[in-house]
């Protein structure tokens, strides 16, 4: 089978094919023979290193993290045989692949008739987008900032913002394309964070505040936004795309405000049936429409490189998939 590592740091060119055995699933995984594999732009970073700043890197050769839909075609011990056939979808961290392995506690059924891109954001991707809203306390007619708006999670927060009763959502984004597609999606208002001005304009269309912040960028962004927060306003962080020097001060938080950190990976630590939970409430909204998955583009395995190139450019509105 074939699969995509990294041997050293650096460009998307230092991505490759490679031919291997297939994977065995040792004690409670399962492997499935992936169908569509949803990219991250997490990985982007990690394939620089640590000589790039990265926050998180990962040992050399490197793997490549993903979303992959695909049929179980065998299981290890202490996983139900029945899963065998089963088509599911799953969070893996060697997801470049043609077969892969994936715990079997963590799966996602997909049901009939969901497409592709819908199906691959189904263990991370739109149940990040709910949680984030319910644990950044999401109330009736809250004003909604939503940074990085037109990704994979950000399309799909904007939706659910609306749904779960947001008054007002504003999306934040590095271009006019960007945000154009996230007022079709339901944004109110449009801002380009790429502008030094860009907390004024939040302000205009906040003029009390705002009561909750989704932000996967950190930096200085994370820093700016905190003084946008209404008295009990709330900031969710689940990204540092921007970098890790927020320079955040102590007493900004004195205003009444709070700024909180997620990972899945932690949340499904604490609070399992929880995280299961979203899993199970993120499938029915994406099967009767209620959230629509964008997918900006799709590239066979072999063009993983192109794949890194868009998504580190920032340049995709929504999903972009892989095809084994």
């Amino acid at each position: 089978m074939r699969r995509v590592r990294y041997h050293a740091y650096g460009e998307p060119e230092v991505l490759t094919i490679e031919e291997t055995d297939p994977p065995e699933p040792g004690p409670g995984q399962v492997r499935l023979r992936a169908e569509v594999i949803g990219a991250n732009f997490v990985d982007t970073k990690l394939r620089r290193g640590p000589a790039a700043g990265s926050l998180f890197t990962r040992p050399l050769p490197g793997t490549i993290t993903g979303e992959v839909v695909g049929t179980v075609d065998a299981v290890g011990p202490d996983a139900d045989p029945g899963l065998l056939g089963r088509r599911v979808a799953a969070l893996t961290e060697d997801a470049f692949a043609d077969q892969v392995l994936a715990d079997a506690a963590w799966l996602a059924p997909v049901p009939d008739g969901l497409d592709d891109g819908a199906a691959s954001m189904l263990p991370m991707g739109a149940p990040i987008a709910l949680r984030l809203l319910r644990l950044g306390r999401l109330g009736p007619g809250d004003t909604v900032l939503v940074h990085a708006a037109a990704g994979g999670i950000g399309h799909l927060a904007v939706q659910a913002a609306k749904l779960l009763g947001a008054g007002t959502v504003i999306a934040a984004a590095s271009s006019a394309a960007k945000l154009d597609f996230a007022r079709s999606l339901g944004a109110d208002v449009g801002v380009l964070y790429t502008e030094d001005d860009w907390p004024q304009r939040v302000r205009a269309a906040a003029p009390g505040g705002v009561d909750l912040i989704l932000d996967s960028v950190g930096g200085q962004t994370l820093r700016r936004g905190v003084d946008l927060l209404a008295p009990l306003g709330r900031t969710v962080v689940y990204g540092l795309a921007g970098g890790v020097d927020a320079d955040l001060q102590v007493t900004s938080l004195f205003r009444l405000v709070s700024v909180t950190g997620f990972s899945l990976l932690a949340w499904r630590a604490a609070r399992p049936e929880q995280a299961r939970q979203d899993i199970t409430e993120a499938t029915e909204l994406l099967m009767d429409g209620r959230l629509r998955t964008t997918v900006h583009a799709r590239f066979p395995l072999t063009d993983a490189v192109a794949a890194h190139h868009l998504l580190e450019a920032r340049a995709n509105l929504g999903r972009v998939l892989i095809d084994p």
